[in-house]
């Protein structure tokens, strides 16, 4: 098929390293170079963004490969140091997952025009780019909430005080040992709020239930099966709340900690230069348009100041917004001693131990 509309194969692979692929044509129907990303967006969202790409350079076919974020950093490793070729761009959630490859030698150092005005807290050393600015916020069930929910967490122990000890429905949140976002937003709660774990256990005593995906909470929270959604990653929950009159969402006014979709150009790209090209394109002011317009995925440009960026929620909300910086301080949340001691912490919150 020729144009600016893809032809989509998927292909299912049986081992797991692998997830589907998928194949955008060329535009121009030209014999194409072809530019391989793997990525933990659906190739749903992701079509927007390759179209919008295709547009600007109609010569270039698109392998598209939807994979999870310990995936990613799992192929990206392996193919590398098999003496082999990996994708030439990569994007993921997994900001820690991210920040390993980049720290351990397997990104390039690119910088692309745009780069020049990026925000500090959104790169590191030219090889890690954050390209999105995603809040983690409470959701809720709207008609449970006539007079308007919790406005901080201080708020929300109040609220689930009051709650019957566990008759279930109250509240709902990631399942840390199954999330790593989950568990990227609560270690960073801990870092930042005293009383963590106390809230954890008002939770537990109000009968938290606990999903991998913000989905089964999202899906729970418009019927009414839940009352609150605690941290649930904000450009999911606000796209759903355009759909669904039944959710509303809060930014807790205490503090609210902010995550990035991070990009990188790999060492051992076949084509780094339609990497650089695709990742050029995406920190642009259309590539971050696209990602804030069509993909919903708030932009991290300073070029960008419309609603759905970082410049217009920091103008709003200032500092109660804590954004996570690409940075080796992520590396922290892979450390296996501290994983075991909070998820140590989870267990005895919820068991009442």
């Amino acid at each position: 098929m020729r144009g600016i509309l893809p032809f989509l194969l998927a292909l299912a692979f049986a081992w797991p390293a692998r997830g589907e692929v998928f194949l955008f044509q060329a535009p121009s129907g030209a014999a194409a170079r072809e530019l391989t990303i793997y990525s933990t967006l659906d190739e749903g969202l992701a079509a927007p963004m390759i179209e919008a790409f295709q547009a600007r350079y109609p010569d270039v076919a698109v392998r598209y490969e939807d994979l999870l974020t310990g995936q990613i950093r799992d192929r990206v490793r392996d193919e590398t140091d098999g003496g082999g070729v990996t994708a030439d761009f990569v994007f993921s959630s997994g900001m820690d997952l991210q920040m390993s490859l980049a720290n351990d030698g397997y990104a390039l150092a690119v910088r692309p025009e745009a780069a020049r005005d990026w925000p500090d807290w959104a790169q590191w050393q030219d090889r890690a780019y954050a390209l999105t600015f995603e809040p983690a916020v409470l959701v809720y069930h709207r008609p449970s909430f006539p007079d308007g929910p919790p406005q901080s967490r201080l708020a929300l122990m109040d609220w689930l005080k009051a709650q019957p000890a566990g008759a279930g429905g109250a509240v709902g949140t990631y399942d840390i040992t199954r999330s790593a976002l989950g568990y990227l937003f609560l270690a960073r709660d801990e870092e930042r709020f005293a009383d963590i774990w106390t809230l954890v256990g008002a939770m537990a005593r109000a009968g938290l239930e606990v999903f991998p995906t913000s989905q089964d909470i999202i899906d729970r929270v418009a019927d009414g099966r839940l009352k609150i959604g605690y941290n649930i990653l904000g450009s999911y929950a606000a796209d759903q709340a355009r759909q669904r009159p039944e959710i509303g969402l809060v930014l807790l006014k205490d503090f609210t900690v902010v995550v990035s979709r991070v990009a990188l150009v790999p060492r051992a790209a076949r084509n780094p230069d339609l990497g650089e090209a695709f990742l050029g394109f995406l920190m642009s002011r259309e590539g971050q348009e696209v990602l804030a317009r069509k993909l919903r995925l708030p932009a991290v440009s300073l070029e960008v100041s419309d609603g759905n960026s970082a410049r217009m929620m920091q103008a709003v909300l200032g500092a109660q917004l804590q954004p996570v910086g690409v940075s080796p301080g992520l590396l922290v949340y892979l450390d296996q001693a501290k994983r075991r001691r909070l998820l140590a912490r989870w267990e005895e919150a919820l068991t009442g131990r």
